[in-house]
């Protein structure tokens, strides 16, 4: 559990967004359950950590498909530590609603696509490591990588938002 925790609880934040770690820790105590009772059933066809990261990418799927349309939480705490721009009250507001209308837009992308852009932008892991989380080629990560990016730019394009 030591070894696999970090990863386990980091891909299922990839599918769930930055804004649900609660739900990503329950599912991180969740697969670790899932996986000591389906021990038995572990063929070994392949690693141990890649059958885990499976579980994990599966649970947090079913669970995002659950709550799709929910608002992520964000408690007060947050708020309190949110850094104080030296912008103006004009473009700390457009700024918003950039960032609002990106995460929109993300959200609006195919589930795999969505956990590679996460995993490698906002989690730091290269290729190979998704390809092994996500259990794809690296080339396929790649794809996905640069599909993502496209339509992401093709969206906000739509929404008026220039490339940025």
């Amino acid at each position: 559990m030591r070894r696999y925790s970090d990863r386990v609880f980091r891909l299922a934040v990839s599918v769930l967004g930055k804004e649900f770690v609660p739900e990503a820790e329950d599912i991180a105590q969740e697969v670790f359950l899932k996986a000591f009772d389906a021990l038995s059933q572990f063929r070994a066809d392949s690693q141990f950590g890649t059958w885990l990261y499976r579980i994990t990418f599966n649970k947090a799927v079913n669970l995002k498909s659950r709550f799709r349309y929910r608002r992520p939480h964000v408690g007060s705490e947050a708020l309190a530590h949110v850094a104080i721009d030296r912008e103006g009250p004009a473009e700390q507001v457009e700024n918003s609603e950039r960032d609002e209308v990106i995460a929109e837009c993300i959200a609006q992308l195919p589930d795999a696509y969505q956990s590679a852009l996460r995993l490698h932008y906002w989690m730091g892991y290269g290729l190979a490591e998704i390809g092994e989380m996500l259990e794809m080629p690296e080339n396929t990560v790649k794809s996905h990588l640069y599909r993502s990016r496209q339509l992401l730019n093709s969206m906000l394009r739509g929404r008026g938002y220039a490339d940025e």
